[in-house]
């Protein structure tokens, strides 16, 4: 059986692994999942007692002979409901201190910051960072997140509309007959400007190239004055060179 969803819990292959076997062989001795699995018998105990703290695995003693069996699968869904409870706390405690975080955060960075995001999680990182601006603005945009992430982008797209995040949108030549989303206004480069998958964001104090190669890649760099003159570049380009 696969239990792939295991993994999104943040359980170990290890972990899936014993917890698999245990649910499709029932009750086993550590030497008898070690027979199996072929897992150090070391590590068999640590993954045994990961699980029976997450409430998944159980065991019980029969002539000084421990063995072990998966509990009640509910037992995922109670898991599940115990993390959302853990998390709903972290949150609430975060949320009580962010005025003193953000002043700490505040004090410590330079004018100039810079970091580098990669991967789909690292994208979505800075696209919800987005969500905290008024405004953004484009340059070369050709949907790619849309594209490649679109379960992400419609439920990142409803939050930036209920914010009322304008987008001013210089887009790829290329992408004319798209559709235009709500608070958003656009205009078309020409082909010259069409080239690899790439994309400038201005947002805040920030200016963000996006590169959607074999691997998604973004640098951010916050600093006001280069966010402005990257403002300038665009209104530059909006005002005499595209399109609509």
């Amino acid at each position: 059986m696969e239990l792939d969803f295991f993994k999104k819990m943040g359980l170990s292959d290890g972990e899936v692994k014993v917890y698999s076997n245990l649910l499709d062989f029932g009750e086993q001795t550590v030497q008898e999942i070690n027979e199996k699995l072929r897992i150090e018998r070391r590590n068999i105990y640590d993954i045994l007692n990961k699980l029976i703290e997450r409430g998944l695995v159980s065991f019980i003693v029969n002539n000084k002979k421990k063995s072990f069996k998966v509990t009640s699968p509910k037992m995922i869904l109670s898991y599940l409901e115990e993390k959302e409870k853990d998390i709903s706390n972290i949150k609430n405690e975060v949320n009580s201190q962010m005025i003193q975080l953000e002043e700490s955060y505040s004090k410590a960075k330079s004018e100039t910051n810079a970091q580098i995001f990669r991967g789909k999680e690292g994208m979505k990182a800075v696209w919800n960072d987005f969500l905290e601006a008024d405004e953004m603005h484009w340059i070369g945009s050709g949907r790619y997140i849309a594209t490649h992430l679109p379960n992400f982008f419609k439920v990142w797209n409803r939050k930036r509309m209920s914010k009322g995040i304008m987008w001013k949108n210089l887009m790829r030549g290329d992408m004319r007959g798209e559709e235009t989303y709500e608070l958003e206004t656009k205009k078309y480069l020409p082909e010259e400007f069409t080239s690899n998958p790439t994309v400038i964001g201005i947002y805040g104090n920030k200016v963000v190239n996006l590169l959607f190669f074999e691997e998604y890649f973004a640098i951010v760099i916050e600093n006001k004055k280069l966010a402005d003159s990257y403002r300038n570049y665009h209104k530059y380009l909006w005002d005499n060179v595209a399109k609509k």
